[in-house]
């Protein structure tokens, strides 16, 4: 039987037995009443990393982002994000449905930012007519880019002066602050909390590249996560004997954040290995995300080889443009073998 070497995204991984191990020790409360030991020390432990006064853990990334913006935002305020942003375009219009909350939609930069003069532009007078512009949301990584650290205070400190507040979407944090310590020549740890503290909250996500079966994490003032667990009780977050759960993803922070360096490595094996095939652009991977244009004439043949790689074990999410994303389950074997794959397919 094909091995199956599963590129769709890092939201695939499977705990480690090591993990798992800590899944099954882990003592248990119910947190809804505030006493899963598991979920507090896990909360406790990701607000101390990053530099916040507290932490709520999440079932999902979508929902921390939701409580974010509606611990930010009131009915009749706008936040101001990115066109292709998680939480503008992949979340279901939760704060706009949810909040009554308008969203400001700019356009990306190649790079994943949103231009300074757009940004200013959006702020809105403060004026009846008009929507009161309160948050300024940005994504780290966006579709696997490292938004320049440069940039990230720039533009952090613009929404500040101008009386916004900053949230940051960094389901994959981790993946930025590996890929900027890489930069720096300095640790995860400092980048993401250098990375963290230019906003006044953060949502982490520990099921991706951090390889935990579920959960999220927000992060911010006190003041500000009282009012994000009230939202996520009434969003119908709020778990009893979550401490299984909590124990995954804090070994992940123990064990598996330096890891992603790994995952970067095999997308670089994976672009550089695909680079130069007749009827595909690669685009240069700066984490664990590579995306492939199928151009040219390449494009009838498109469902032909998403079938193809399904049929040889290989699996990518995409058409015209493929999505393939490294993690803790992909090796150097299973990446040869997709290149493999890809390349016979074209060869055929």
């Amino acid at each position: 039987m094909t091995k199956i070497v599963d590129l769709r995204s890092d939201t695939v991984t499977q705990p480690t037995p090591a993990m798992r191990e800590a899944m099954f020790v882990a003592p248990l409360g119910d947190d809804v009443y505030g006493d899963d030991p598991s979920v507090n020390a896990l909360q406790e432990k990701i607000a101390a990393l990053l530099g916040f006064e507290a932490a709520l853990f999440m079932p999902t990334g979508t929902q921390s982002n939701l409580c974010a913006i509606l611990a930010h935002c009131q009915r009749g305020d706008e936040y101001i994000v990115g066109q292709m942003a998680h939480t503008y375009r992949w979340e279901g219009g939760g704060g706009a449905v949810f909040g009554s909350v308008q969203p400001q939609p700019l356009t990306h930069q190649s790079d994943g930012r949103l231009a300074l003069e757009d940004i200013e532009t959006a702020i809105k007078p403060d004026d009846a007519h008009f929507a009161r512009s309160r948050l300024l949301a940005l994504e780290n990584t966006w579709g696997g880019k490292l938004l320049p650290f440069d940039y990230v205070q720039t533009a952090t400190k613009l929404a500040h002066d101008r009386g916004l507040t900053r949230h940051l979407d960094g389901a994959r944090l981790y993946n930025a602050a590996v890929a900027q310590a890489a930069q720096n020549g300095t640790t995860a740890a400092a980048e993401a909390k250098s990375i963290a503290q230019c906003f006044d909250s953060v949502s982490v996500c520990f099921s991706k590249g951090l390889g935990a079966p579920v959960g999220s994490a927000l992060c911010g003032s006190k003041a500000l996560i009282a009012r994000a667990h009230r939202v996520r009780k009434m969003a119908g977050g709020g778990m009893r004997q979550a401490g299984f759960l909590a124990a995954a993803a804090s070994y992940a922070l123990d064990h598996h954040v330096e890891r992603l360096a790994q995952d970067h490595a095999l997308a670089q094996r994976l672009a550089q290995g695909l680079a130069g095939m007749p009827g595909l652009a690669v685009e240069a991977p700066q984490t664990n995300i590579v995306f492939v244009d199928v151009v040219d004439q390449a494009k009838e043949r498109a469902s032909e080889l998403v079938e193809y790689l399904n049929a040889q074990g290989v699996r990518a999410n995409g058409l015209y443009r493929l999505r393939f994303v490294t993690h803790l389950d992909v090796d150097a074997a299973g990446i040869d073998h997709a290149i493999a794959t890809i390349r016979h397919f074209f060869q055929a």
